[in-house]
């Protein structure tokens, strides 16, 4: 193993600024063709599940599916994506998603649906992944480049969100799934430009490690931003305006990816300027308090307010990461806080499906908006190398 991981640690030296700009916009531009299945599917899933042949909890099963693959599978995508390069895992992902996008203009029923989450899951895994290996990569301007990637990236929801909203409102949910799958494909003539350079991992560490401050703060923030927040937005959305309520819904979405284009890139600014983790702190606590009250019924507004504080926080985990783990461990770093995220996240749509109909929307959101808080505290307070006592998931 040793031998191996010294071969491979010489295969990521630095590289020029610019280049290393150009290969951050890439992966992120194959990423943003690719996901608009995925987001399309979280707006439209909850509120036609009847039409895809599932019921409200089932439907928050299969969102939280992909998430959940990602937790047992993350380990083997970065392996993979480590031995075979970005070009290679950049291809196959994007060919993966154009396969799960006409499964869902064309497939109903959970278990008909199901695999497709879990393949998109895996592909997701790797798009996200390359994106941010490829933004940290030089550990000057991480931060800058991570915020710009993020605003690349959100460019395909922005345009596909309104689409699917008024395709769905007129023709029904499927229709605009056959357009995304067009999309997908395009990102292969994309993919074609990443790099086909490998990259180093360390070797594998066995044995379960407790999360520290920014695993904590990655599941919660997956839990209440990417799994309660969404379903909740369109759940409770559907109650306050019958027949609109997928409009509405779908340009409050839109306009989530909207405010990454225009504020990540400033977040990552400014986190350059005044630190990452200080500012982590300063909007996770503002974070918590827009929860509070979206799960007191100031949907709209706290929504539109969640909507700008997660822009601006999405470009701070990366750098942090990469400050706190240099070298050859930093893809791995940023693996392990993918997976505590996407546990949060992938219990966040089974919890807002089977909690939502029967338990005041007020306590959904104020108790994990309340440890969300506490965690973002507790990042600051940890002491810098912490995160390196922290594995990921062991692989083959």
């Amino acid at each position: 193993m040793s031998r191996s991981f010294d071969v491979c640690a010489t295969l990521e030296s630095p590289a020029p600024a610019g280049r290393v700009d150009r290969e951050s916009r890439l992966a992120a531009l194959v990423l943003a063709l690719a996901l608009p299945a995925d987001t399309v599917l979280y707006l439209l899933l909850p509120m036609f599940a009847p039409q895809f042949g599932v019921s409200l909890a089932e439907a928050g099963l299969l969102l939280a599916a992909n998430r959940i693959i990602r937790i047992v599978g993350y380990g083997y995508v970065a392996r993979f994506y480590a031995q075979r390069g970005d070009r290679l895992t950049g291809l196959l992902a994007v060919l993966a998603a154009a396969i799960c996008a006409v499964g869902y203009a064309t497939l109903s029923g959970f278990w008909a649906l199901l695999p497709l989450r879990l393949l998109w899951g895996l592909s997701f895994a790797a798009l996200n992944l390359s994106t941010q290996a490829l933004a940290t990569a030089d550990p000057v301007g991480s931060a800058r480049r991570s915020g710009r990637s993020r605003a690349f990236t959100a460019l395909g929801p922005v345009i596909a969100l309104p689409l699917g909203a008024v395709m769905a409102y007129a023709w029904g949910p499927r229709p605009v799934f056959w357009i995304l799958a067009i999309a997908a494909l395009a990102g292969l003539l994309v993919a074609r430009g990443l790099p086909e350079r490998q990259h180093p991992l360390p070797a594998k560490r066995r044995g379960l490690k407790l999360p520290n401050s920014l695993d904590a703060w990655s599941f919660l923030e997956g839990l209440t931003l990417d799994g309660l927040f969404i379903i909740g937005l369109s759940y409770l959305g559907s109650d306050l305006l019958p027949g609109g309520a997928v409009m509405m819904a779908g340009v409050l979405l839109a306009v989530r990816y909207l405010g990454e284009i225009v504020l990540s890139p400033i977040g990552g600014r400014l986190a350059d300027r005044f630190g990452a983790e200080k500012l982590l702190v300063v909007l996770s606590l503002m974070t918590s308090v827009t929860l509070i009250g979206f799960g007191a019924g100031w949907l709209w507004s706290c929504a539109a307010a969640i909507v700008v504080l997660r822009a601006l926080q999405l470009p701070l985990l990366p750098p942090i990461v990469a400050h706190r783990t240099p070298g050859p461990e930093r893809v791995q770093a940023l693996v392990t806080r993918s997976v505590w995220r996407d546990i949060g996240a992938g219990t966040g749509p089974v919890l807002a499906g089977l909690l939502l109909p029967i338990v005041p929307s007020f306590w959904i959101y104020s108790v994990p908006a309340v440890l969300l808080a506490g965690a973002a505290v507790a990042c600051v307070r940890a002491p810098a190398n912490a995160s390196k006592t922290v594995a990921a998931p062991s692989e083959p």
